[in-house]
């Protein structure tokens, strides 16, 4: 088994190679990354010969489709924009894929996947990802499903990367159309900021409060469990507290909008010059708590009763005392593992089927929590009786 990895160099996307070296029998590794510097010195952090190096720039189609075709999957840990074009040529070349956002124009290439006789599934991380298969386990156990309601905590720096500074601005674009909930079968546009809700995280992390963000969970799980019944489906998430203060200022100030301003006579944009800033200055880069937390509501009904089935997630403690779980990896490894986890029940032809298929459709849920809790990545399941 040989898989291409796509942005290998980023901290997310090397855990997953990580975890590809350490759980599967895979034949070779490429690290392809337009960064060859830092693409070399993951090579030598991962110390495996398995493990190559290919500079790539995902923009040359052609370079990129044609050294896809010697591989028999990739993984894709690019940004969302550049997403479109990644899976573009994975449909070209007419190899299996998987990626990270699931938020990009995937879905457009199902019958060109289908052609091939490829699959590919979009969002294969922790949200979305392992919470489309949380929310899938609740809803298998219920006659009816009357509400779900996706929360997740992401304690990491506002922008350790340029791929993270992208996702914070983008899930809070004041104009982003994405950002919807699907309500008594319609989906809804809502502004940023929407429905807060308090959410009760496992600890460390607390109960904060929680906002509808724009994922893909709340475009596939309405269409993956049609003839539920489900009448709502809310997808919320927040980041360090700190964080969140500082996108509800750049949003009331407007510097969202990323409008031009002229500063010794250039025109750049206001929000590119913060994100600048917040790259290379340490309040950017680090922060005080590190790790993920899910939480999945699911309300229902099971035999004639009123049910609520709770799902959450646990994992390491980030302050040194697990080997591979401090600081920043305590983030890291909860979204790199998932895809990598997917990646290999694909190429072991675990997943039936071809085209674009979400998660919850391409993945049995135990058999990943179960490959989960082999990587000290654990999910609970809380029920209770509704009155």
């Amino acid at each position: 088994m040989n898989i291409l990895c796509l942005g290998g160099a980023g901290k997310i996307c090397r855990e997953a190679i990580n975890d590809l070296l350490a759980f599967s029998n895979v034949s070779k590794v490429t690290i392809a990354d337009i960064d060859a510097a830092s693409a070399e010195e993951v090579a030598v952090w991962l110390h495996d010969s398995r493990i190559d190096v290919r500079r790539l720039d995902i923009q040359d189609r052609e370079e990129t489709v044609q050294l896809m075709q010697g591989y028999d999957l990739v993984m894709d840990g690019l940004t969302i924009s550049m997403n479109d074009r990644s899976t573009a040529c994975m449909a070209e070349a007419g190899v299996n894929g998987i990626n990270l956002n699931g938020c990009s124009t995937e879905w457009e290439y199902d019958q060109l996947f289908k052609d091939r006789g490829r699959l590919f599934v979009p969002g294969m991380g922790m949200t979305p990802g392992v919470t489309n298969l949380m929310a899938r386990y609740a809803t298998d156990r219920l006659d009816r499903v009357d509400t779900i309601r996706i929360s997740h905590g992401a304690f990491r720096p506002v922008a350790f990367s340029p791929s993270i500074a992208e996702t914070t601005r983008l899930e809070y674009d004041p104009d982003l159309p994405t950002r919807l909930v699907f309500e008594d079968g319609q989906f809804i546009q809502v502004p940023p900021f929407a429905r807060p809700l308090e959410i009760e995280l496992p600890e460390p992390f607390g109960t904060h409060t929680q906002y509808i963000i724009p994922h893909a969970e709340t475009l596939t799980l309405p269409k993956s469990l049609e003839g539920k019944g489900l009448r709502l489906l809310e997808v919320r998430g927040t980041w360090p507290p700190e964080n969140m203060e500082l996108i509800r200022v750049l949003h009331d100030w407007g510097f969202l909008r990323n409008d031009r301003v002229r500063v010794q006579n250039r025109d750049i944009g206001i929000l590119d010059a913060i994100a600048a800033y917040l790259l290379q200055s340490p309040e950017g880069r680090q922060t005080k708590l590190y790790g993920y937390a899910l939480h999945v509501e699911v309300t229902g009904e099971k035999d004639g009763r009123e049910m609520t089935r709770v799902l959450t997630h646990t994992h390491p403690p980030s302050d040194g005392t697990v080997p591979d779980w401090e600081g920043l990896r305590a983030y890291t490894r909860n979204v790199g593992i998932p895809m990598s986890i997917g990646a290999q029940m694909i190429a072991k032809g675990q997943v039936k089927g071809s085209g674009v298929l979400a998660p919850e459709l391409a993945f049995d849920p135990e058999s990943v929590f179960h490959e989960l809790a082999g990587r000290q990545i654990m999910i609970q399941e809380h029920l209770t009786p509704r009155a």
